[in-house]
């Protein structure tokens, strides 16, 4: 048998071993990521050698770059306006003001701490490692201890700081001279990939949400297919902007919102086809008090998302953390640590100043900024491009990563539970509390299962 073969084999078994525990591990500190990333470890060049990106770099690249465009559409899919209207400042703070401080000071601190990188090389590390995965510290934005205002502003940021931090990494890969992206121009990229993606994105989704919500209306399509249908635009709307030269990745960010925004514009009308829910089936209700449309349409994309998204981690193990282990700086790894520290938490707490929040959820906030999926994407695509200093870049965003996974999955149950703590306690003082204030908890963007 072929070695892609045994590979295909291992991940199968990786797959339905945790599927069959996951339930179980779901108590404990012991998180998706962490059980694919470590089997990547172990199937990787330093383990059993089944998995190596210079011989697997194409089916590598294509499951990565698929995981990113689902979990940008749906994360984006699933925020709807009043998300940013009920306690919205948390999340317009956290995006308007903390992620480009974020970046900044990841440029910055990388200067004195990786010397041998261009200067935008250093950019791109900062945008690689702005965007956050809620998924890494599930239970930090899941539990029901903690403030609605917290987790859905936590959920919010998470959904959409990884769309927002890709205009940035575009322009900064355009600006490095010896890149493919270089050769067409800053100005040739920034039509491309931002403007023409953009209104792309607009027009596949808001086309395919309007498409959706009529053929609801008619009673013509069945419940599965209508599933199904929300995978189709998302591959539409990447493959489309790609063929243009544009950026996939943008063109399915935007079109998940538009995708949203046009499906919930107008509940469909009750159908034989399409019979009301009663009230008790499912609880959460639009402001219409009509079932979410967007919520019984994108189960099956969901679901496939998170699926792609932990063979993602499984393969970052394996290509990307494995063979850097044997390579191993400290300037790394203390920039890995000041990026989960400072790089995060002082931008989160410049951009709280003022908000009225108290100081234990501002360091809560701040801590939990998980790095995952998208800097691990962008990572792979600085080795597509072929960005001059990718193997210290590589070295450094799989050394973070992996301590994301590891200290935020390991700390997310007990910060949650004494957090909650000091909540209860902390409101039973003050009813009027900052942190009392209506959030997008249970309305907005849901927490993914296992990114």
């Amino acid at each position: 048998m072929s070695g892609s073969v045994w590979a295909g084999a291992a991940v199968v078994a990786v797959t339905a071993g945790y599927a069959l525990f996951s339930r179980r591990l779901a108590t404990t500190v012991v998180s998706a990521p962490m059980v694919f990333t470590g089997c990547g470890i172990a199937i990787g060049p330093i383990g059993l050698g089944l998995l190596d990106l210079e011989q697997d770099a194409g089916p590598v690249l294509t499951l990565v770059e698929a995981a990113l465009t689902l979990v940008l559409f749906t994360d984006a899919m699933s925020v709807r306006r009043r998300d940013l209207r009920l306690g919205g400042f948390l999340p317009g703070r956290l995006l308007g003001i903390g992620l480009p401080l974020t970046i900044g000071a990841g440029w910055l601190l990388a200067w004195p701490l990786l010397p041998g990188l261009t200067l935008w090389e250093l950019a791109l590390l900062g945008a690689v490692l702005a965007p956050t995965d809620a998924a890494l510290g599930k239970t930090a934005v899941s539990d029901r201890r903690v403030p609605p205002l917290v987790r859905g502003g936590l959920n919010v940021e998470s959904g959409l700081n990884d769309g927002m931090a890709l205009p940035f990494f575009v322009l900064f890969l355009a600006a490095l001279p010896g890149t493919m992206a270089s050769e067409e121009g800053a100005g040739g990229v920034f039509w491309r990939a931002l403007v023409l993606s953009t209104v792309w994105g607009l027009i596949a989704g808001g086309l395919g949400g309007w498409l959706l919500r009529w053929s609801r209306a008619k009673g013509w399509i069945s419940g599965d297919w209508r599933q199904t249908f929300v995978l189709a635009v998302a591959g539409g709307s990447y493959t489309v902007a790609v063929a243009f030269d544009g950026s996939g990745f943008i063109a399915a960010w935007v079109a998940g919102f538009a995708f949203g925004v046009a499906l919930r514009r107008s509940e469909p009308a009750k159908t034989a086809a399409a019979p009301p829910r009663e009230p008790t089936e499912t609880p959460r209700k639009t402001p219409a008090q009509e079932p979410d449309a967007v919520d019984d349409s994108a189960g099956l994309a969901g679901h496939l998302a998170d699926l792609l998204a932990s063979l993602s981690f499984l393969v970052f193990g394996a290509v990307l953390l494995g063979p850097t282990l044997d390579d191993l700086d400290w300037r790394i790894v203390v920039y890995a640590v000041l990026s989960l520290t400072v790089i995060r938490m002082l931008p989160v707490a410049l951009s709280l100043t003022g908000s009225g929040l108290a100081l234990p959820t501002i360091a809560y906030i701040g801590w939990f900024g998980p790095r995952g999926l998208a800097s691990v994407v962008f990572g792979l695509l600085l080795v597509e491009e072929h960005v001059p200093g990718v193997q210290l870049l590589g070295r450094v965003i799989a050394v973070t990563v992996a301590l994301s996974i590891l200290l935020h999955g390991m700390s997310a149950v007990v910060l949650a539970k004494r957090y909650g703590t000091w909540y209860r306690k902390a409101t039973a003082r003050r009813p009027h509390l900052r942190e009392n204030l209506p959030g997008e908890g249970e309305t907005g963007h849901a927490p993914p299962s296992a990114r």
